[in-house]
């Protein structure tokens, strides 16, 4: 009885210390709460993500800050190039050895010992490099030069990155190995932006640093996140949903279905609900797409089959994009035309979206419902209103947070 009480406060233990280290990430990376926590659910479901957007959206950063914060893990990074070696990958030859007629390589502090892997720039991985970077991601093996013994790499998950999707059929299935895809931009919030901007002249404070143990997340990995019952329900939603994707001509293979329900579990142990509901499909968002272009209809048929809440704020999302976008087609009109837009249009229906928004995050809160997707749209509506404030009527940036 009491091994097994120990055992349960270190499963809550852990998944406290990963709320909090998502929390202090999200304060860290303006706009990236979505980010961080799902990054921290796919390495605790033991699978692979993706970080796509254009350069200088701190897509390393954020990767080596969330890989840094597990203690005792051997970390390992890699920019790849079409000429990277699999050698200088997994181990270079030991010279020393080869100098005596020895041919063998040196394993330590490469992907071959990483327990955590970063690796930027993944679609330009060599030809070279590709079958063994596969069975790395895929099987957490790799084939030594010499043809010995496969050996059984450590790796929990890895983080990539890039700037671009691929081009290519090679590239293409290393995409594949990527259960998780998430998109990150350049920051749309003006307040933001001008914080970020104050950050350059003025560091803040050393953040605060909650850190997990290599032992607590190798023991949620194996043993915690498993054991969350899914229910019958999940499995009902995850089939509703499979069918309004196939009619949208959205097809996701039968491996990146099964792999999911490991996803929604780690997103259930992150909330440290006892069960996975169906409000954790809400993670599958970031799986079911293959081009961004696609992302948005998976987003709505996800959101709309398991959160009641989310159904209208979408529908608030659609008025927001329609001001933004109207406000992007009156560049360069007169501050005279915009503030009349703004009295007569903008102002009002930014208001009201801004106030039930706020009613649907608290009726969604008190029925113990996620409020990610709320808040996703809430963070839009912000930034769209900073724009507006900025740009149409002139306000400076470096005030907008105190007026929103």
């Amino acid at each position: 009885m009491a091994e097994r009480q120990e055992q349960g406060t270190f499963e809550q233990d852990t998944a406290e210390r990963l709320r909090a280290v998502c929390g202090e990430l999200a304060e860290r990376f303006h706009e990236r709460a979505d980010a961080v926590r799902t990054l921290w659910a796919t390495l605790l479901a033991g699978q692979h993500s993706l970080l796509l957007g254009p350069p200088g959206t701190a897509k390393s950063e954020l990767a080596r800050e969330v890989t840094g914060r597990v203690e005792g893990a051997a970390y390992w990074e890699i920019l790849l190039s079409k000429f990277t070696a699999p050698t200088r990958m997994f181990g270079p030859v030991d010279v020393g050895a080869l100098a005596r007629g020895e041919y063998r390589q040196v394993f330590e502090g490469r992907a071959t010992t990483a327990h955590i892997a970063f690796v930027d720039e993944i679609f330009k991985c060599s030809t070279a490099a590709l079958n063994e970077t596969l069975a790395f991601l895929n099987e957490r093996l790799y084939h030594p030069e010499n043809g010995g013994e496969p050996i059984r790499c450590p790796l929990i998950g890895a983080i990539t990155a890039s700037n671009e999707l691929p081009s290519g059929e090679e590239s293409a299935a290393v995409y594949d190995r990527l259960l998780v895809r998430i998109e990150v931009g350049y920051l749309a919030d003006p307040s933001n932006f001008a914080a970020l901007i104050r950050s350059a002249v003025t560091p803040p404070a050393p953040p605060r640093r909650t850190t997990v143990t290599l032992a607590a997340l190798q023991h949620a990995v194996t043993e915690e996140v498993p054991a969350v019952p899914v229910p019958d329900a999940v499995v009902d939603a995850l089939c509703a949903l499979r069918a309004a994707l196939r009619r949208k001509e959205l097809i996701a293979s039968d491996r990146r279905w099964r792999q999911s329900v490991r996803l929604i579990q780690a997103s259930a142990y992150l909330d440290g609900r006892p069960e996975a509901a169906e409000t954790d499909l809400s993670v599958l968002t970031h799986v079911l797409w293959d081009s961004p272009a696609q992302r948005p209809t998976v987003e709505r048929e996800v959101l709309q089959l398991v959160n009641p809440d989310a159904r209208e704020a979408l529908d608030l999302a659609d008025t927001i994009e329609e001001l933004e976008a109207q406000l992007d087609s009156m560049a360069g009109q007169s501050r005279e035309a915009l503030s009349e837009w703004v009295i007569k249009n903008a102002h009002q229906k930014l208001a009201l979206a801004g106030t039930r928004l706020g009613r649907l995050r608290e009726e969604a809160a008190a029925a113990g419902r996620s409020t990610a997707a709320i808040e996703r749209v809430t963070g839009r509506q912000r930034a769209v209103r900073a724009r507006v404030l900025t740009e149409a009527l002139g306000v400076d940036a470096s005030t907008v947070r105190a007026q929103l």
